[in-house]
């Protein structure tokens, strides 16, 4: 294995920092390139009401029912974790009782996350 110490630094502390700062290069890199070819307008006209073409009476910016944000998580958390099933379903027989064992924890965190979701009201319109 080739060794890459400088300055003292062992390799896992080299690659967390090469790989940190290239992440913080590419993303200004993204930013600069953006500020270069983004199309720049000064123009009042910009900043007044889009839609319909009538300007707003009021404020604006309604607040929404966090319930609908809750909601919305609720439904991808649970999407996505049923997402984990398929794999499981097509490679049942092969796992054997381990793989059955370790989707029987999945599912009943899951379900206890869904009791949790129901007694904490999060899943009624209100």
């Amino acid at each position: 294995m080739i060794s890459l110490q400088i300055f003292g630094i062992d390799n896992n502390a080299m690659l967390a920092v090469v790989a940190a700062l290239t992440g913080v290069g590419l993303v200004a890199l993204a930013m600069w390139l953006a500020g270069l070819i983004s199309p720049k307008s000064y123009n009042p006209q910009k900043g007044e009401a889009y839609e319909c073409g009538i300007p707003t009476r009021g404020v604006s910016m309604t607040r929404f029912n966090v319930g609908y944000y809750l909601f919305a998580i609720l439904f991808l958390m649970f999407d996505v974790e049923t997402v984990f099933l398929y794999p499981w379903a097509v490679k049942a027989r092969a796992l054997g009782g381990e793989g059955l064992t370790a989707i029987a924890v999945f599912f009943c965190v899951l379900v206890l996350g869904l009791v949790y979701a129901w007694r904490k009201g999060a899943l009624e319109w209100k």
